[in-house]
């Protein structure tokens, strides 16, 4: 079973820039008279074997110098896996309770391709955290006090002592591009190093997602992302952001090491939005297919040619039903074009003055601050993006904008002209979206009537519904139902039609009904 270390969910969505299997060595350290200072870096958590030792002392899972005897401290020089900006630290004393340091620091410096002799002796070392004290056998957790992007970086441990694990926690500046096998103009745009990162999945209980995008083939089935046998129905996903915008060519998917829990097929779906928040990508409808489920096998290799060119900024792998991959590689080429340049849509609202915008899209939604909000989020660089911010946006408003929002829509089966008199910027879309009442019974048209004044009575706002398509009928018994709902409740289920009704209304603009 998968356990995250404690500085992996202090710092999420950070990549241990230090860990060996990202490509992180230690260099250069004062001593390691008792234990060596590779172990420092070991991703797996460190282990006690009560009766090991060698013919130094104990055996310890970690760095450990010689008892100081000398004036001065013991340091360890690392080289980064990934060149990146540190954000935090986890300095683990794990089982040195007698013998670890009481007090710590961490420099850094960006010297790429710097020797072990160099870091010691020319380079001026900058302090991304200062001393502090540490506890013994317990993961140590900081924040670093520098934005300086690092190469390397020097553990300081004051006077001496043992360290079993240090994790550097942090944001890789994409620097260590990875080229494909046999194309050099082709980058994996899903590479740790790259600075892409694995942001949600299904479920990751035998080992974390971002083991997928680790830069060498896995030693071990421990080295992939492995899900659970019993889980609810429904394939297993895992979203990754990518390092950079671009498209894709060619996709390699790796099962190495997983022989008999290996996946029956595998789909990849993409989409384009900067910056789109974890939660929203995996609920948000608007992922493009860019590889049909295909067969994979056990413990092999396999390519796939993609021809869905983008440009896109994050994928979404789909495991049919269930499994381990070790390692998906994304092939393509960086791009600074959005796919919404072509789209006539985004460039109608992106074009568009402020001032007209935020007239465009108070007529989708009646909340002021929703409008100025999406006016200034402009340009969207894909309709991903569009129907995604409008969401993001409105679920982030308080109760007094949905209000308002509300009261911009009359209420169902109201008198069309004076409707048209009230809300003359919308009536012709509200008049549309009501259109399941135009053959309705006069019977059943009195019973809505006296239900809304029952509604807005018992609520005080008007009763809401994305309508299109459905029966007066239905509407009816739709309200009826919802009357049950608790004030706080039947706000929200409210505003959650809302956002429906948004979305149709953004997809019906056109430079002639905007």
């Amino acid at each position: 079973m998968s356990k995250e270390p404690t500085g992996a969910s202090a710092f999420w969505g950070c990549v241990d820039l230090a860990s060996a299997d990202l490509g992180g060595r230690a260099l250069l350290c004062s001593d390691e008279f008792f234990a060596e200072m590779h172990n420092l870096l070991k991703p797996e958590p460190a282990v006690f074997l009560p009766d090991e030792y060698t013919d130094r002392g104990k055996w310890m899972d970690g760095w450990e110098p010689r008892r100081k005897r000398v004036p001065g401290h013991d340091w360890c020089i690392i080289e980064l896996g990934a060149p990146g900006r540190v954000v935090g630290l986890d300095i683990d004393t794990a089982h040195f309770t007698g013998n670890h340091p009481p007090f710590a620091s961490l420099d850094g410096v960006w010297a790429p391709g710097a020797s072990a002799e160099e870091l010691r002796d020319s380079v001026d070392w900058l302090p991304l955290l200062g001393q502090i004290g540490l506890k013994r056998g317990s993961q140590n957790l900081a924040a670093s006090e520098s934005a300086q992007p690092c190469t390397h970086v020097r553990l300081n441990i004051y006077p001496a002592g043992g360290v079993a694990r240090l994790r550097v926690y942090g944001e890789p500046t994409g620097a260590a591009e990875t080229s494909a096998p046999g194309q050099d103009d082709l980058v994996d745009l899903a590479a740790l190093g790259f600075g892409a990162r694995a942001l949600a999945c299904s479920d990751s209980y035998f080992s974390p997602m971002n083991n997928l995008l680790l830069p060498q083939r896995a030693e071990h089935m421990g080295q992939g992302w492995e899900t659970r046998r019993s889980r609810p129905p429904g394939d297993d996903w895992v979203i990754i952001r990518l390092g950079q915008p671009g498209s894709i060519e060619r996709v390699l998917i790796d099962t190495n090491h997983f022989k008999g829990n290996y996946p029956d097929r595998v789909a990849l779906d993409a989409l384009y939005w900067p910056g789109a928040p974890p939660h929203a990508l995996t609920r948000g409808p608007e992922w493009t297919e860019v590889l049909p489920l295909s067969k994979l096998a056990a413990h092999e290799e396999r390519s796939f040619q993609i021809g869905a060119a983008g440009p896109w900024t994050h994928v979404r792998m789909r495991i049919v039903p269930d499994g381990g991959v070790s390692r998906l590689r994304i092939f393509g080429r960086p791009s600074d074009t959005a796919p919404g340049d072509s789209d006539p849509l985004l460039q109608y609202l992106n074009g568009l003055s402020r001032d007209t915008a935020l007239e465009v899209f108070q007529r989708c939604c009646g909340s002021s601050r929703w409008a100025e909000r999406m006016a200034s989020r402009r340009p969207f660089g894909s309709r991903a993006e569009l129907f995604g911010e409008a969401e993001q946006i409105w679920w982030h408003l308080g109760d007094g904008d949905w209000l308002e929002a509300f009261a911009h829509h009359p209420e169902i089966g109201a008198d069309p002209e004076a409707l048209r008199e009230r809300f003359a910027a919308t009536a012709a879309w509200s008049e549309s979206e009501q259109a399941g009442v135009a053959g309705a019974s006069a019977a059943t048209l009195s019973e809505l009537a006296l239900a809304n004044r029952a509604y807005r009575d018992r609520y005080g706002f008007v009763f809401l519904i994305c309508a299109s398509g459905l029966s007066a009928e239905t509407m009816l018994a739709a309200l009826r139902d919802r009357m049950g709902a608790e004030d706080w409740a039947e706000l929200r289920i409210a505003a959650g039609e809302q956002a429906r009704i948004t979305r149709l209304r953004l997809e019906k603009l056109t430079a002639s009904t905007g």
